[in-house]
């Protein structure tokens, strides 16, 4: 793995990202009957997130006994899915499960989609994103996976064009500054909430916003989740390739895209910021092409 794709992965483990260890043994499915009195192990990370409670009673109530393994880090879920010691798990999004597979030669899917956690642009100076006068500077975080992410939204909201279009992987020397609306400058994220009175505005990590004395309602731009570059950020379901149209797992994804219990603990979970999303499986799938294209040309 290059140096590049190294510090990409570690700074996407810190990411709002959701899983479950409680020990491991093969589940007892039975191969996708689609109901009655099986167990799923599902590995998720975060076991007293308030969405997991009810999920796992409207799984009973559909005959379907779901096992929350809980694990301690990210590295951890994925391996023990590929072993057959976990059903699903759900903890990741695609860029995660992306860089698994091309670093493993695992080919785990995504069965269904979860949430996005956007990323926002925030200002103490304009209102609306369209009010940035132009040539002014806008900063962005300097670590790499958040910086990509920041690029396409500044992308999305019209700031800036990308040479690339916009990958997982772009950074500043992509900003095609011809083309670009205003100068883009990056910082170490904990100091962008601090540096906004010298910026035009500034895209901060969620766990900044507070810092800098806004709401997530304050943001004057963030993912766009129908944006397809917003897609590789999308929270997933996984499941082993050859369990992809497993009747029972694709319940499990519709309990959970569809129960209002189950959806309103994910938002008290997310501090409100959560946008559940409900994406066709192919689309996720399509995503995961390309992003594993995308990762290993980086090899």
């Amino acid at each position: 793995m290059s140096r590049r794709t190294t510090s990409v992965i570690a700074a996407l483990a810190a990411a709002p990202l959701f899983i479950a260890l409680s020990g491991c043994a093969t589940a007892s499915t039975d191969g996708g009957s689609g109901g009655g009195d099986e167990t799923v192990r599902i590995g998720i990370v975060g076991k007293g997130d308030p969405q997991w409670e009810p999920f796992v009673e409207a799984a009973a109530e559909e005959g379907i006994t779901v096992e929350l393994v809980d694990f301690g880090s990210y590295e951890q879920p994925n391996p023990a899915l590929a072993e057959g010691e976990l059903d699903l798990n759900q903890f990741q999004h695609i860029v995660y499960l992306a860089d698994y597979n091309v670093n493993s030669g695992e080919d785990l899917v995504p069965i269904g989609s979860t949430a996005i956690y956007p990323l926002g642009l925030y200002s103490q100076k304009y209102d609306d994103v369209k009010d940035i006068p132009k040539g002014e500077t806008v900063a962005v975080p300097d670590d790499a996976s958040n910086q990509a992410r920041a690029l396409l939204v500044l992308q999305s909201a019209g700031l800036i064009e990308l040479k690339s279009g916009g990958t997982i992987f772009s950074d500043l020397a992509d900003v095609d500054t011809e083309k670009s609306k205003v100068k883009v400058t990056a910082l170490e994220a904990a100091i962008l909430a601090t540096s906004l009175p010298d910026v035009a505005a500034a895209i901060l990590n969620n766990d900044f916003v507070a810092d800098a004395g806004l709401t997530f309602d304050d943001a004057i731009a963030q993912d766009d989740p129908s944006d397809p570059n917003a897609l590789p950020y999308v929270n997933i379901f996984a499941a082993r390739s050859e369990d992809a149209d497993n009747e029972t797992y694709l319940k499990l994804v519709e309990i959970f895209q569809t129960n209002e219990d189950v959806q309103a603990g994910l938002l008290e979970s997310s501090g409100d910021t959560a946008v559940a999303l409900q994406t066709p499986v192919k689309d996720l799938l399509a995503s995961l092409e390309k992003v594993e294209k995308d990762t290993a040309d980086q090899k």
